[in-house]
């Protein structure tokens, strides 16, 4: 393949803030297309895309966004791609056709061509009736829909949306992943999104880049990686426990929730297996089927290899008080 069909790479790409590591030996080639960012917080995304806009500067490695040298070519890497920060950088005293403008002429827009394709971006965001309200009367889906158009003024080849979907309700939430879908499928735009809602990321995203600790921990198509573990789901009724024991007792990787049981598939004759320790508890298994894993399963997956104890991945991807931090050390401006 060659590399103009990679919108990102990078080299062994390392920041350290002294003595703290917040990106360590990163090689990574993202296609185009849509690319879920994924890991905990404090993993290294902040300062990832910190470093590939060229906002700070990396310590050790090189990397490229769309050709250009992300130690060099900062302010023409930005002028390509668009950026939907997950905080609030709208001026809510503001008129959203003019705020939409105002990011057009930063990016050095000439204005009477700005102020069209701030029509032209608002309506396409689903706000063409709206464009003179001020944002500070705006709903959150209307703030994020804002935030959308604002990084697509000027027509960029990438999208970077950190957390576009969210803090909305189920109807802003829906046109927010269809328009981002929108946007791959016909408007042959790539996309990084980085998000804590799996089934948005899955949505949208055919591949993804999992980042641990500043380390990378899995990068590739969503679906591939799935085939990592397949398991068959089974319903059971009556001596459950009886059953998860036996099954486990003869090597079978078991997990359980309730009467239903996911058990790792190791080859031709794992249901065969199932079958024969459910007759010897005396179990019945009311429905057995392959189970088609979520993104949910594969992140809570690669996290336990990785040493974590995790129910969801919102036990690790968020919380209130970390919810703001960034990957810089306290001492040097991180934290919350």
């Amino acid at each position: 393949m060659s590399s103009n069909e990679y919108v990102i790479e990078t080299t062994d790409l390392s920041k350290s803030y002294g003595p703290h590591m917040a990106l360590e030996n990163l090689n990574l080639k993202v296609k185009k297309g849509a690319t879920g960012l994924l890991g905990p917080n404090g993993a290294g995304k902040s300062t990832f895309l910190k470093t590939i806009l060229g906002l700070i500067q990396a310590t050790s490695g090189d990397g490229t966004v769309l050709g250009h040298d992300i130690r060099t070519e900062g302010a023409a890497i930005r002028s390509r791609i668009g950026y939907m920060p997950e905080y609030d950088a709208l001026n809510p005293d503001m008129e959203a056709i003019y705020q939409v403008k105002y990011s057009g002429e930063l990016l050095g827009m000439n204005p009477v061509i700005a102020m069209a394709r701030a029509h032209e971006v608002l309506q396409y965001v689903g706000l063409g009736e709206q464009r003179y309200r001020n944002i500070g009367s705006f709903s959150t889906g209307m703030k994020q829909a804002t935030k959308l158009a604002c990084s697509i003024i000027h027509d960029p080849e990438l999208i970077i949306a950190d957390e576009p979907s969210n803090g909305l309700d189920s109807t802003a939430r829906e046109f927010m992943i269809s328009t981002l879908q929108n946007m791959v499928n016909n408007g042959n735009r790539s996309v990084m999104m980085a998000s804590h809602l799996m089934d948005d990321v899955e949505r949208v995203c055919d591949h993804m880049v999992l980042l641990h600790k500043g380390k990378l921990a899995a990068q590739g198509k969503i679906e591939d990686l799935k085939d990592i573990d397949r398991e068959i789901e089974i319903h059971v009724w009556g001596n459950a426990s009886k059953l998860e024991e036996k099954m486990a007792s003869i090597g079978l990787e078991v997990r359980r929730e309730g009467r239903i049981m996911r058990i790792l598939h190791e080859g031709e004759d794992t249901t065969s297996k199932i079958l024969s320790c459910a007759a010897e508890v005396g179990s019945q298994i009311r429905r057995m089927h392959e189970y088609e894993a979520s993104l949910e399963d594969l992140f809570i997956v690669i996290m336990e290899n990785l040493g974590y104890e995790v129910k969801t991945s919102q036990d690790l991807l968020r919380s209130p008080v970390q919810a703001r931090q960034v990957d810089a050390p306290s001492h040097m401006g991180g934290g919350s």
